[in-house]
């Protein structure tokens, strides 16, 4: 088993992950089995979380749990979070990591685009916080919390624009409640990644010119020191946690958009608008999404496809690792897919 000296020890504590069944949350869990921790892994689809679990699961390794809950359902995270603490005997780790990725322009993805990954995303986390936190603080070891922002949490991201509000509040809500759970002996860990090869583009949204939409998204998202390594990016967010830090950012690029905005937040956004120009147009119709697995089978014409297989190699094979290229995620409210 790997030796992590550098942070305290986690062996034998009680963790639970959020949006665990495949990508960075399988990966997340995976970190925390290394460590020693006894893990319970949380999602929507049921199928997806017990293949999961077997790929989890070592020889003599601590055993691996799974729940089956949709965090945006209040009143399932607080029975579901009951259930797990009375089994396990107590939380003391909580990675809120569920959400849902919709990528176009505002006008094409329209309002329930909105509401949807506000639901799925902040109501995630902050569902996922109120149930544990009483738990946490009861935590012999002293209860640890973290919520997986984003980069598009610290600045707005054009054609990711409801994600990023989500991501937002999110980071609020970790920088809040870790001043007022301090108290408590409740650390609370804002995690904010940039891109990383986790193979989400399967499972992301897209709307507007759904095919030009998903071939940057793709392309960007696995080209490498734009992006992280998945697995690398798991490991030090699971050590952040373990250290109590307040806050982690993720790759070069994320830490320098977020240092740029804070230090000179105009031109940024002008930066970003002249971004904004070389991203696909809306598209007539009706606003709506498309999941990009269906995109990708679709054969809809892309531009540049193979630049966009080259750029996109390592996130497609990381889909293929991460368990994302089972079934589509099951439907959220008004048909929409969501991850979870």
């Amino acid at each position: 088993m790997p030796h992590f000296a550098s942070a305290p020890p986690i062996a034998g504590l009680s963790a639970l992950v959020t949006g665990g069944s495949r990508g960075l949350g399988l990966l997340m869990a995976r970190q925390l089995l290394a460590r020693g921790a006894r893990v319970t892994i949380l999602a929507r689809d049921g199928q997806e979380l017990a293949e999961a679990a077997r790929s989890l699961r070592r020889p003599g390794g601590p055993p691996v749990a799974t729940a089956v809950c949709d965090v945006r359902d209040r009143a399932a995270v607080d029975r579901t979070v009951e259930e797990v603490a009375a089994r396990e005997g107590g939380l003391d780790i909580v990675i809120g990591n569920a959400g849902i990725i919709q990528v176009g322009p505002a006008a094409s993805l329209g309002h329930q685009a909105f509401h949807d990954t506000m639901a799925s995303i902040f109501g995630g986390a902050l569902n996922t916080s109120l149930a544990t936190l009483p738990h946490l603080r009861r935590s012999p070891a002293g209860g640890r919390l973290a919520l997986i922002g984003s980069v598009g949490g610290l600045l707005a991201v054009p054609h990711l624009l409801p994600y990023s509000c989500a991501k937002f509040a999110v980071a609020a809500l970790a920088e809040g409640l870790h001043a007022e759970e301090s108290g408590y002996g409740v650390s609370v860990t804002a995690v904010h990644p940039g891109l990383m090869r986790t193979g989400s583009h399967l499972h992301a949204q897209f709307g507007g010119d759904a095919a030009r939409e998903y071939a940057w998204f793709s392309a960007l998202a696995g080209t490498p020191v734009l992006s992280m390594n998945a697995e690398r990016a798991a490991g030090r967010i699971v050590s952040g946690v373990q250290r109590r830090r307040p806050r982690v950012v993720l790759t070069p690029a994320a830490r320098l958009a977020a240092t740029a905005h804070g230090l000179a937040p105009v031109t940024t956004t002008r930066l970003s608008s002249a971004l904004a120009r070389v991203l696909p147009r809306d598209a007539v119709g009706a606003p709506g999404v498309t999941e990009g697995a269906a995109v990708e089978s679709g054969g809809r014409t892309a531009p540049a496809p193979r630049l966009r297989k080259v750029l996109g190699a390592l996130n497609d094979r990381a889909a293929g690792r991460f368990n994302q290229c089972g079934r589509a995620a099951p439907p959220g409210p008004h048909g929409r897919r969501n991850d979870g």
